[in-house]
């Protein structure tokens, strides 16, 4: 279907927990129609995340509709609880009355709502074409006034008529376009692009909780760097991550390829083509933060950022805490910030070193801080996001993770020996422990509290000599034990 005109029908694939709220709409006299995201997405053939109706139907004869709803907000929106459903994106039908808004004094809300219009004039009212498409799913009937599928088509974000009045209405918008751009792979038109910068400074209205809401979508997006570009070019950057503009044009050493904004960027990047989390992907947008400050010249004229991650990290911490991150994210991604720089040279550091920044950032988070490392590197315009070194160094980790082989596998200690076979403290104990390990390597399935308990009592009748000499070739064949796992371990990083 080439030509979009206002009216068409097509038919898409809906829940019948979402039908079934349409329909009773329908049944009892009121129009309803799917809006916003869902249909969008279902135009693009994607999995809508959640799921919009718009009605002519008043909030009050809404709820008489359905047995359990919720109603808490000046919109009008009701929540239909569909409640046998698992699927958390069906579970709650949002239902809205068309509506209309006055005029948005604060750029943040509209002054008055009016229920009781049309579904033409509830779709003038919304931010972009390709939002402003109604699709009634009963009739597959579709009403598309401003030609949003044209633009899903030419992959196009357009805004609803002057983009201007869309932005001052609500200047949240100007991010949710460029969010929207990221996750959807579209181009902003050129009239609604132009508007976002005409309006940035507009963004210092909005709540910090709202701007954090949108930068996190951007950031889990998969083009999250031509994101933050756009927010630089337009000026909106400088409202949502105004640290990150010291960084413009800011040359590092010969170590980097690029000046430290697009350094930090191209490390967020590539930490969204890995698919990692949010945590990772902030540390790896902040973790050079604080370069620019921490600049300086040696004798060699050459450029130097010594402790920029100490500075960095308390730079972290107040923007994130700015921004209203939660307690958690804000803990992990300034702890990475903090240690990105941890000395990763396989041939200089010991395992004891390799433990102390286990400790530092804890184990829960070590592999994550590898990773923020990764991005560094690639953001560097390093060809390899895990050289020799660094795979070696991995496998350290992994080294220092792993519960050592030692007696304390076992399921008896020397407590427990003593107490079973009345033996003193001493050699002996130590002798029938590891003669006790060598058996469980080679059967595990001997590990159980009461083998090893009777095992016990027949190696306490040993003399001291047979004793020892069980005890040596447990210790031999832990140390050979120990040898093979590390050796294991090598082999899974590619190391030696």
């Amino acid at each position: 279907m080439r030509y979009y005109g206002a009216m068409f029908d097509q038919s898409y694939k809906v829940p019948s927990s979402v039908t079934r709220v349409t329909e009773a709409l329908q049944n009892a006299g009121y129009e309803a129609y799917l809006v916003g995201g869902c249909v969008r997405d279902l135009v693009l053939n994607k999995t809508p995340k959640d799921w919009d109706v718009a009605t002519n139907a008043t909030p009050e004869q809404i709820q008489e509709l359905f047995e359990e709803t919720y109603y808490n907000n000046t919109f009008g929106t009701v929540g239909v609880v569909n409640e046998n459903e698992v699927d958390p994106t069906t579970k709650v039908v949002e239902v809205t009355p068309y509506r209309t808004e006055g005029t948005y004094t604060d750029n943040r809300r509209p002054d008055t709502v009016q229920f009781g219009v049309s579904l033409e004039e509830d779709l003038a009212r919304r931010d972009f074409t390709v939002n402003a498409i109604a699709y009634d799913a009963i009739k597959g009937h579709t009403v598309d006034p401003y030609k949003g599928h044209g633009d899903l088509e030419a992959k196009t974000l357009r805004a609803v008529g002057d983009p201007n009045e869309r932005f001052q209405e609500d200047a949240l918008r100007m991010l949710r376009a460029i969010r929207l751009a990221a996750q959807l792979g579209f181009a902003i038109e050129a009239e609604t692009y132009a508007a976002l910068t005409t309006n940035a400074k507009l963004l210092a209205n909005i709540s910090k909780e709202r701007i954090r809401d949108e930068l996190t979508k951007t950031i889990m997006s998969p083009a999250p760097m031509e994101a933050l570009l756009h927010m630089k070019h337009t000026g909106l950057l400088e409202y949502v991550l105004p640290d990150l503009l010291r960084g413009d044009g800011i040359k590092q050493n010969q170590a980097h390829s690029y000046p430290v904004l697009e350094h930090l960027l191209r490390a967020l990047q590539h930490a969204a083509d890995k698919d990692w989390p949010l945590e990772v992907r902030l540390a790896a947008l902040f973790h050079d933060i604080s370069k620019p400050e921490c600049r300086r010249t040696n004798e060699h004229g050459e450029y130097t950022f010594y402790g920029h991650e100490v500075v960095g990290s308390r730079v972290t911490r107040k923007a994130l805490t700015d921004l209203r991150f939660s307690k958690d994210i804000v803990e992990k991604v300034v702890k990475m910030v903090r240690w990105h720089m941890f000395f990763s040279d396989p041939d200089q550091i010991t395992l004891s070193a390799v433990r102390r920044m286990i400790a530092n950032v804890g184990q829960k988070d070590i592999w994550d801080l590898l990773n923020v490392r990764r991005c560094d590197r690639i953001g560097s315009g390093k060809p390899k996001e895990q050289p020799f070194r660094f795979r070696k160094y991995a496998s350290m980790v992994e080294e220092a993770l792993r519960d050592p082989v030692s007696v304390g596998m076992l399921k008896i200690d020397g407590a427990g020996i003593m107490d079973v076979t009345h033996e003193t403290p001493g050699p002996r104990v130590g002798n029938i422990l590891h003669a006790l390990l060598e058996e469980v390597l080679d059967d595990p399935t001997k590990n159980t509290e009461e083998h090893m308990s009777q095992r016990a009592k027949e190696l306490a009748k040993l003399s001291d000599e047979e004793l020892i000499e069980l005890g040596s070739k447990g210790k031999q064949r832990k140390d050979e034990a120990e040898q093979e796992e590390v050796l294991n371990l090598r082999k899974k990083h590619h190391v030696r």
